[in-house]
């Protein structure tokens, strides 16, 4: 089984201080930074592109798990590697072609993995597993931060863990929004190993020790 991973979300942190936030993820338990792309069409919100990736890149010492959740991700791949991706996802409900789509990511030099919002049903991924490094399930309706987990997840994390089993693969499972200490645990036990948090983490009084609890309840 992967060790759990712990991915915020710099889409909650202080744009103004970009740097200390970068830092802050980079001296912390921290695994990964986690960027959401919003094109204002596939979500109805609009996040940032690519300078500010590049900005967060340049102080960086993790990788960066950036989330596309935008229309034709495609026409967008080898741009998002330029700038300092290590992980790409798109969504499942994003690309026409998927396949092509995983296999651009690869080519680009990245890890590739397939997003699928809160109702699309987990066996549409049942062909596509073997080229994933990651799906990723989101908890939420996507397009902003700071909403509520929806407890669905929970069985749609235990089918996907199923079929990731009985192909016998190492896929890992992210979980992103409305991830806290409260049901971090519940989340593990389900299958999933990967965890997005954002305003959980950056609007705490310490994001740092925040940082700390997600890890250690992950991994306990």
């Amino acid at each position: 089984m992967n060790a759990k991973v712990i991915a915020p979300s710099m889409l909650a942190a202080d744009f103004g201080n970009l740097q200390r936030d970068t830092e802050m993820v980079n001296n912390s338990d921290a695994d990964w930074f986690h960027i959401d792309v919003m094109d204002g069409h596939f979500v109805p919100n609009i996040s940032y592109g690519f300078p500010i990736i590049q900005a967060i890149k340049k102080h960086a010492t993790k990788p960066l798990d950036v989330h596309l959740m935008i229309e034709k991700p495609e026409r967008y791949i080898e741009e998002f590697a330029k700038v300092g991706a290590d992980i790409i996802t798109v969504h499942y409900e994003s690309t026409v072609h998927l396949h092509r789509t995983l296999t651009q990511i690869e080519d680009a030099g990245c890890k590739a993995g397939v997003v699928l919002n809160l109702t699309t049903p987990i066996n549409v991924l049942e062909d596509i597993l073997p080229k994933c490094y990651m799906v990723l399930l989101m908890s939420i309706n996507p397009g902003f931060g700071g909403q509520k987990f929806e407890d669905i997840t929970y069985n749609r994390i235990k089918k996907l863990r199923q079929m990731i089993d009985e192909q016998g693969l190492n896929t890992r499972i992210e979980i992103d929004g409305g991830v806290t200490d409260k049901n971090i645990k519940q989340l593990v036990a389900a299958g999933a190993d990967a965890f997005v948090a954002g305003s959980h983490v950056f609007k705490s009084d310490n994001p740092t020790e925040t940082i700390k609890k997600l890890k250690a309840l992950a991994n306990g």
